[in-house]
């Protein structure tokens, strides 16, 4: 079992968001609880939907050549 700390639950958080941002894209959303794209809209992200989405995308590329580079 993994157990998530510090910055890895924000980042766990963002990738969760963004995959349910791809899904409200595709036309499907949840019934009761906020949108992926008003809870990203409160933690700074601007633009549509698509425009979150890309902001996200990149945001992971660099996470991840990060890591890559630092091995």
């Amino acid at each position: 079992m993994t157990t998530l700390t510090g910055n890895q639950i924000d980042m766990a958080r963002l990738l969760t968001l963004r995959a349910m941002l791809k899904l409200e894209l595709k036309g499907m959303s949840r019934s009761r609880a906020p949108s992926a794209y008003s809870a990203l809209k409160k933690l700074g992200y601007k633009g549509t939907r698509q425009e979150v989405l890309n902001q996200l995308d990149a945001q992971r590329a660099d996470i991840l050549s990060m890591h890559i580079n630092s091995d």
